[in-house]
């Protein structure tokens, strides 16, 4: 669920006027300080932007999580603080200082927390405010900080999803109870960045339609094994992927459904590359080789994934292997090519496939009727005329099936933007499929799973550009471990 900033404002002000805010703001500080800790586990620099209001306060509570856990806090403030946001200004330098780590200065991560506006601010920035946001932004580009924005960037419209001149740049957006209605427009993830729920127990009714994906209404979607599980029932993936040239397509989504959980998986793949698969696939995946795709559908499978490398001429019986298979099936790349070229084909789609399209794909599946058109409506408009699910990638990938909720990832960084994640998530989404989850959820879980994984391989002294698809296929064991985690963001 999403909510406009007034319905917001107005639920809290008729919450609190018979109870202290406080506690939920060191509740809110508390989460806030965990979500940072998560993503940086060692001792930083922490520099808190403060406003007047609450979001201040919040920034201070923050700081005083930190300062516990051994971290140099530096405060600057926008103006005088509200009574409350004074309180935690003073419990935070009454806190007792813990010696930092024996790093350098240089080596420990620079982390600067936005708390200068909240949901009530309108308009440009100004004054002091406006200042504070250049500077903010300043040091985060020179200073390589990372700045992490309590409920939404300053300056930043959360109704109309729109930045003012100067607002502040997100890395990650510390998301307090619901999210804000403008973060679904396209381009907005700019600005927010990495959303993290911040869950408070405050009565609110959010608008339905559109969620984001957290791990509080993802958890319930893992299929869960039962202590008999083997191999036959823990789903039978069977790919069809690869060519001359891109058979590293094959062996990462191979790659993907195989740490994604699959019991068994086997890849078809022409005769021409099938040596050269079978030597880098892992060890327990299974390499046939096919001239026609009517060899493939006799094979048993809870899950078929196509279309990774197949290339520009795919082998006969690929266009009555996608319109009759009655088996679930993920349908990628080369194959949804092949779509576009064939649209007849495209009309007679069962219900029973997830199309994963990078916008590029996309287009050419579908063109845009409009240039007003945002992604959402580009989607609507797709499944308005079919019943299949669609998982548009992007930075904010959006998963949509027809008579559910549009529903927007949360996980990853730019260091994703490299060839063969897509086929790791084909892979994965097959697993996901294979071990009983439906075809919209496998396409939630695997965006997300994804991400995180891509997220945690940054703890092994990695930088964002330096990720490859192999380490993510690699890391989805903890990104499932995370999710796991009731405190995982």
């Amino acid at each position: 669920m999403l909510i406009p900033c007034a319905e917001m404002a107005a639920a809290e002000r008729r919450f609190f006027a018979t109870r202290s805010p406080e506690p939920w703001m060191d509740e809110a500080g508390r989460r806030c300080a965990a979500a940072i800790i998560d993503f940086f586990p060692k001792p930083g620099h922490l520099i808190l932007f403060c406003g007047r209001g609450n979001n201040g306060g919040d920034a201070l509570v923050i700081g005083r999580w930190l300062r516990r856990q051994g971290w140099t806090v530096d405060v600057r403030c926008s103006g005088p603080l509200s009574p409350l946001a004074r309180k935690k200004m003073r419990e935070l330098e009454s806190e007792s200082v813990i010696s930092p780590s024996l790093t350098s200065p240089s080596e420990r991560p620079l982390i600067l927390v936005d708390g200068l506006l909240g949901i009530g601010a309108k308009g440009d920035l100004r004054g002091l405010t406006h200042t504070m946001a250049i500077e903010l932004n300043r040091m985060r580009a020179e200073g390589r900080g990372t700045t992490f924005a309590v409920d939404l960037p300053s300056g930043f419209d959360a109704d109309a999803g729109i930045a003012g001149q100067d607002a502040v740049i997100a890395d990650y957006t510390l998301s307090i109870t619901l999210p804000k209605i403008g973060f679904v427009q396209d381009g907005a993830e700019n600005h927010l960045g990495r959303l993290i729920e911040i869950p408070l127990d405050v009565p609110l009714t959010g608008i339905l339609g559109r969620r984001f994906l957290f791990p509080s209404n993802l958890r319930s979607r893992v299929p869960r094994r039962f202590f008999d599980t083997h191999k036959g029932t823990a789903g039978r993936v069977v790919i069809a992927a690869g060519s001359v040239g891109m058979e590293g397509s094959a062996i990462l989504s191979a790659l993907g459904a195989s740490r994604g959980g699959s019991g068994l998986v086997t890849i078809f793949t022409p005769e021409e590359i099938r040596s050269i698969v079978a030597m880098k696939v892992p060890a327990e995946v299974m390499v046939r080789s096919y001239r026609d795709f009517r060899e493939i559908v006799d094979t048993a499978a809870d899950a078929y994934v196509v279309g990774p490398g197949l290339g520009g001429t795919p082998l006969p019986g690929l266009g009555d292997f996608l319109t009759q298979c009655k088996t679930p099936m993920i349908v990628d790349a080369d194959a949804l090519n092949f779509l576009s070229r064939n649209p007849s084909l495209l009309e007679q789609l069962p219900a029973r496939r997830l199309l994963t399209p990078h916008p590029g794909e996309m287009a050419r599946l579908f063109p845009r009727k409009s240039c007003d058109w945002d992604r959402a409506t580009w989607a609507k408009a797709l499944l308005s005329e079919h019943q299949f699910t669609l998982l548009l990638k992007g930075a904010r990938t959006l998963i949509m099936s027809p008579g559910k909720d549009v529903e927007y990832n949360t996980t990853g960084h730019p260091g994703m933007a490299s060839g063969g994640m897509g086929d790791v998530l084909s892979g994965l989404c097959g697993a996901l499929v294979g071990q009983g989850c439906s075809l919209h959820d496998a396409g939630c879980l695997g965006s997300w799973l994804l991400g995180r994984a891509a997220e945690l391989a940054l703890r092994n002294g990695m930088t964002p550009e330096s990720i490859s698809a192999p380490v993510l296929a690699e890391s989805l064991g903890l990104a499932m471990r995370a999710l796991a985690n009731p405190d995982s963001p």
